[in-house]
């Protein structure tokens, strides 16, 4: 069959027909594919109809009329971050981070006219995706300018050691709580979850020299404390010796007292009792002062006053001696 006779055999209608059902398909499709709309699991729909907020829908199939209406998705129920100083390059269990370029977001002069490095984070979510897209223009640059802002006030009232040792975590709180007041106010519906001071460094050019006065002040906090532990083992040590001590004198002191108490009791009762019968008390004296003394004594020589004889002198106990001629 040649050329001629194939388009002679064509017919007109048919291809008429078929192409308008081939365009309505199309059509249809595009139509559908723009009328179609899948909101995640942790999003909203906000939907604009001509140009004017008109609804916001759930999680899952949402229909809208083409070329009337647009659909913008925010994301209500996941934490956002915005970082400021460094970027993450690579997000792993090994993340990586550059820092290049972005000195002029993160250098901050303190209030000692010092300067100094922060680098740090804000975690975010947005509450309120009607407040988000229209009280506020651009939320997200807004709010960078606005953490970024609020982060210079709170390094600005602090000094350069506070910066960068003991003041690190209240200068985060107080940027959390400065950040949401100012989200408040903006009425962008943002609610700042964390603010995290990533690293905080002096500048290259005077960071050796910091280390050295860093390093020095933590020396200075190690002899403190062994300084401080030395105190603790001796001072309570030396304090229970003199309790102690200060213990024994008194129960020393308390004894003799009370000793010499009951010898100047003993002493009026011998005397009352020495003048009501001076010879039995003086038998008795001396009776009991030689019941002291005697076992005191190793040989015993007891003599009579008339006695004259050499024979009671005698060592019986032991070997007689000899007498010289």
């Amino acid at each position: 069959m040649s050329q001629e006779q194939y388009e002679i055999n064509i017919n007109p209608d048919w291809i008429k027909k078929y192409l308008f059902k081939i365009i309505s398909g199309i059509i249809l499709l595009i139509i559908l594919a723009t009328a179609i709309k899948t909101v995640g699991p942790e999003e909203e729909g906000v939907i604009i109809q001509l140009g004017e907020y008109n609804r916001t829908v759930q999680p899952g199939l949402a229909f809208i009329i083409p070329f009337v209406e647009s659909m913008y998705k925010i994301p209500v129920q996941r934490q956002l971050k915005q970082e400021f100083g460094f970027r993450t390059s690579v997000a792993s269990q090994r993340s990586e981070y550059s820092k290049t370029g972005f000195s002029d977001e993160s250098m901050m002069l303190t209030g000692d006219l010092n300067l100094t490095d922060v680098e740090w984070v804000i975690q975010y979510r947005i509450v309120d995706s009607y407040k988000f897209l229209f009280k506020v223009r651009n939320a997200e640059k807004t709010l960078r300018d606005m953490s970024e802002a609020a982060m210079r006030k709170i390094v600005g009232d602090r000094t350069v050691n506070e910066v960068l040792t003991v003041g690190r975590q209240e200068i985060a709180s107080s940027v959390e709580v400065l950040l949401q007041e100012m989200c408040d106010e903006y009425e962008n519906g943002i609610r700042i979850d964390q603010v995290v001071l990533q690293d905080v460094n002096p500048p290259e050019t005077v960071k050796p020299s910091f280390n050295a006065v860093n390093e020095a002040q933590q020396e200075r906090e190690t002899l403190i404390n062994q300084a401080e532990a030395e105190y603790n083992r001796v001072i309570p040590r030396a304090r229970g010796e003199a309790t102690e001590t200060v213990q024994l004198a008194e129960a020393y002191a308390l004894n003799r007292v009370n000793r010499a108490r009951g010898e100047a009791n003993r002493f009026h009762s011998v005397y009352e009792a020495y003048i009501k019968a001076p010879e039995v008390t003086k038998q008795r004296i001396y009776l009991e002062t030689i019941e002291r003394v005697l076992p005191k004594l190793q040989n015993k020589i007891i003599t009579d006053e008339k006695g004259s004889n050499v024979l009671p002198l005698l060592n019986l106990n032991g070997e007689p001696k000899k007498l010289n001629p």
